[in-house]
């Protein structure tokens, strides 16, 4: 089968490589429907150093069950399933707590070593903890946005639940990719009176008014920071998204959050250090988030895109085939994408 490797920044190839297989009881193969680049692939695709093997790319997949081992029992061929970024047994404690990211035989899609959904099939470990059946063909018209339930839009909704979205609370959400946009949704799902989005790209900005967003704020640092605050009567936001995971956005987030608000942090971060310590200790600002547990949302989600109050799959502006995808990450970097699908 064809599937996307990365060899080293800047370097990706599509490949024939060995067909997945059955190795292990509670193992399933998917074959792949509609996949997607992410931001956080954009990372390695702008500093990975050389690997001789490559790694296999991709952790988001709607797609097909085609075989199952022995052991599993929720899903079987033929069924359509989203495939969250992270594997996860759904038995152990964490997994009980809803926390499947944190698992204790998890691991993630995509990453040091482990199989990539840009790809024609995969085998998913542990499939009936990870993958969570749709109640639709295989070419619904609703697959934009139910493909983001295996990421984007769990990440966004985490996000904004870690950050204490409510009714009448004023929101502002750091970064305009795909996970911001579907950030903007949450927060408007979970009831913000006020939605300030940080970014400067034109058409993810009306994307975000489209979603929910009442102001934009386009300035960086502190100008942004005394621009978020002009807006919120001199306070600064109850919730802040972070989702882009570099220093300076991660301090412009803890710099714009009111006294006793709250930071949910789901970009992936590039620094060892948080920045702003003292700034989040003396105002009072908790500081969560880390990798969405986005197989828990599902369920929650699910009905909003199936009765069409949110329409999360409108961050996708490109569609390539498997040939395409190394044209896709370029798309990406340089900003003329938010979001590509793949469609092997």
């Amino acid at each position: 089968m064809r599937a996307t490797l990365m060899y080293e920044a800047g370097d990706v190839r599509i490949e024939n490589v060995q067909d997945p297989s059955i190795d292990a009881p509670t193992d399933a193969i998917v074959r792949v429907t509609r996949a997607c680049i992410c931001g956080s692939d954009l990372w390695p695709y702008e500093s990975m150093e050389r690997s001789e093997t490559g790694q296999s790319m991709g952790h988001e997949a709607v797609g097909v069950v085609e075989e199952v081992g022995s052991q599993v029992r929720t899903v079987e061929p033929g069924d359509v399933v989203v495939m969250p970024f992270a594997f996860s047994d759904g038995t152990c404690a964490f997994c009980h707590e809803g926390l499947h990211t944190e698992c204790v035989h998890g691991g993630f899609f995509g990453n040091n070593g482990e199989n990539g959904a840009q790809a024609e099939a995969l085998r998913v470990p542990y499939a009936d903890g990870t993958l969570f059946v749709l109640p639709v063909g295989e070419d619904d018209a609703l697959m934009p946005s139910l493909l983001t339930l295996s990421d984007v839009m769990g990440t966004g909704h985490h996000a904004a639940v870690v950050s204490r979205v409510g009714p009448g609370k004023s929101v502002a959400v750091v970064g305009d990719g795909a996970v911001g946009l579907c950030g903007v949704i949450a927060a408007k799902r979970l009831g913000a009176e006020q939605i300030i989005i940080l970014g400067r790209h034109e058409d993810r900005i009306a994307l975000a008014r489209e979603f929910g967003a009442t102001d934009v704020v386009s300035e960086r640092g502190e100008d942004a920071i005394e621009r978020v605050r002009e807006l919120t009567g001199g306070f600064g936001a109850h919730s802040v998204l972070e989702c882009v995971g570099l220093e300076q956005s991660t301090a412009t987030a803890i710099g714009i959050a009111r006294p006793g608000g709250a930071v949910g942090r789901v970009g992936v971060p590039q620094d060892e250090t948080m920045p702003a310590g003292q700034t989040s200790f003396y105002a009072n600002v908790t500081v969560s988030g880390g990798p969405a547990p986005v197989r828990a949302y599902i369920e929650e989600l699910l009905p909003d895109i199936l009765e069409g109050r949110i329409e999360p799959g409108k961050v996708f502006d490109r569609t390539v085939d498997l040939a395409g995808v190394p044209d896709g990450y370029r798309a990406m970097a340089d900003r003329d994408s938010i979001k590509v699908m793949v469609r092997p």
